[in-house]
């Protein structure tokens, strides 16, 4: 009987954190679950430990991020962060627009068939694993004056010794052996066709240029890369465990004003929002009596589906990270040794139904709407890594190949799930109104990208950059879809391409995502332990 009891407590609580259909989709959370479990995590864990996904380029900055909850403002502040859109710089007149035009087009397709060389890598052991980031940028919107409140959020350098020669040696987008060798042939070649257009050029206007074409070629991400050129970008382990200086993602201690100015300006100031309509629990929002904010959700139904799919897309993302928080939360140090681990009041405070006023369980369906989406990107993009150019090059070959293996084998599996996110939903109105809207829908992502560069904490900040930059990474593959069909067999493609830098983002935002996913899990057995009281 005792069993019995402690199964019907457990059930009982695990429904009202989260469970059913998920809105704008017909897939439940219990196969997600599932999936998840049984065929998602144990393989894209084992993937994330490989070399080519576990170092990350950036660049370094000076400070700790994104753990606070939304109901947390010790100060508000209005960050203004706008809405940036990308263009020529000011001062341009309209026959140098003319110009740039005629040159771009001319060294454009120079840049493709250069670029056709060049492709052709996913990421091996050494890959997933070593990012190379900035985390030196400035914030674009206000002057930041975070810091960490613990030593842990600083984030260490990998150094060049460490990374795998098949990385660290070519361009960002290489994808074979071949690669390594053109890169300076055709920088040359660029250049003798740039000054063969018009050799009275002067530097500034070849420089013009040259941003005219990198703009070009910008108009299908949905974020904004670091450029791995940068003499501030450098790798880091995402795995690295080694004393206190500990990459992966979990409490750092950072919050306050400036924590929550960051998402304060995702949501209210990029999310398709009006000031007049208040998130729930938002702390600028005045009293609104028994409403605990129906009015914002019955608001948020009446918008079309691509701006409502956006906010759910934000808030996921945002449930996510306090999830791996909760769960590698700093529970205590003794004698300078600290001990992490899962943090169940933490864990209620922020999304346990009663505490949140219901805001807890919709916060957590949003981050599996947000896996749907991710899952959907990888089924899709499958075939791009499917064909034979695609070696996954780092150095090892026998290693690049086995990477390579379990990769499709995990496309295998996405392919496989039966309840996938429908994407063509999504800007199928009138052709001209939905190539707006998605546009807008770019660009308000895009400038949220370049948020992560205000987070004040150097670890939050990283694991910020490179999950928008993967589910950026997902939006581009997902609105690809005819580009990704044309792929050529033997050649590298024209009109698709991805970076080590997007590959090495892509998967490892997803293996966050099912991390949680299974976090979560973990804390419904933890909090039936602490609720039933049963034994």
């Amino acid at each position: 009987m005792q069993v019995l009891d402690l199964l019907l407590c457990f059930f009982t609580f695990s429904a009202s954190l989260v469970t059913g259909v998920l809105d704008d989709c017909l897939c439940d959370i219990d196969s997600i679950d599932k999936f998840n479990t049984y065929k998602i995590f144990p393989k894209i864990k084992k993937l994330q430990e490989r070399d080519y996904f576990r170092y990350y380029k950036q660049p370094q900055s000076s400070s700790c991020s994104q753990e606070y909850s939304e109901e947390e403002c010790p100060g508000a502040q209005d960050s203004r962060a706008g809405f940036l859109r990308e263009g020529v710089r000011d001062g341009t007149n309209g026959a140098v627009l003319q110009l740039f035009r005629i040159v771009h087009l001319l060294w454009a397709a120079q840049r493709r068939r250069s670029v056709t060389a060049l492709q052709g890598h996913l990421g091996d052991d050494a890959v997933l694993q070593r990012f190379k980031v900035n985390l030196k940028r400035p914030c674009p919107f206000w002057a930041e004056d975070g810091h960490c409140s613990i030593k842990d959020c600083h984030v260490e350098p990998c150094p060049e010794s460490k990374i795998p020669v098949g990385i660290k040696a070519g361009p960002s987008n290489k994808y074979s052996r071949v690669a390594n060798s053109t890169r300076e042939l055709q920088d040359c070649e660029q250049a003798s066709k740039l000054g063969a257009v018009n050799s009275t050029l002067s530097h500034q206007s070849r420089e013009a240029f040259i941003d005219w074409a990198r703009y070009d070629d910008s108009q299908d991400h949905f974020c904004e890369l670091d450029d791995e050129r940068s003499p501030a970008a450098q790798y880091v382990d995402l795995l690295l465990k080694r004393a206190r200086l500990l990459t992966p993602e979990r409490y750092t201690g950072y919050k306050g004003t400036s924590a929550w100015r960051v998402w304060n300006s995702i949501y209210e100031e990029n999310c398709f929002k009006p000031r007049s309509v208040y998130r729930p629990l938002n702390p600028l929002a005045p009293s609104r009596g028994e409403d605990d904010g129906e009015s914002f959700y019955t608001w948020l139904e009446g918008l079309c589906l691509e701006k409502r799919v956006f906010y759910k897309l934000m808030s996921g993302l945002h449930a996510s990270i306090n999830l791996h928080l909760c769960a590698n939360y700093l529970l205590e140090e003794t004698w300078g040794k600290p001990s992490w681990g899962p943090n169940v009041k933490e864990f209620r405070r922020r999304f346990d139904p009663v505490e949140t006023k219901g805001e807890g369980p919709r916060r957590l369906k949003n981050l599996y709407f947000l896996y749907l989406i991710e899952l959907r990107a990888l089924s899709k993009v499958a075939p791009y890594f499917e064909r034979s150019i695609v070696d996954l090059y780092t150095g090892n070959v026998e290693e690049d190949a086995d990477t390579k293996s379990l990769l499709l084998d995990i496309f295998r599996d996405t392919k496989s799930f039966p309840m996938h996110f429908d994407e063509k939903s999504m800007f199928a109105g009138d052709k001209k109104g939905a190539k707006s809207l998605k546009e807008e829908f770019r660009l308000h992502f895009k400038n949220i990208s370049r948020i992560m560069d205000c987070v004040g904490c150097d670890k939050c900040r990283l694991w910020g950059k490179l999950q928008t930059q993967g589910l950026g990474t997902a939006l581009k593959i997902l609105f690809s879809e005819k580009e990704i069909q044309k792929l050529p067999e033997n050649s590298p493609s024209k009109g698709f391409q991805l970076t080590r830098q997007e590959i090495v983002a892509l998967l490892n935002a997803f293996g966050r995502l099912s991390t949680s996913i299974r976090e979560l899990q973990n804390f419904k057995v933890l909090l039936q332990h602490s609720r039933c009281h049963c034994t």
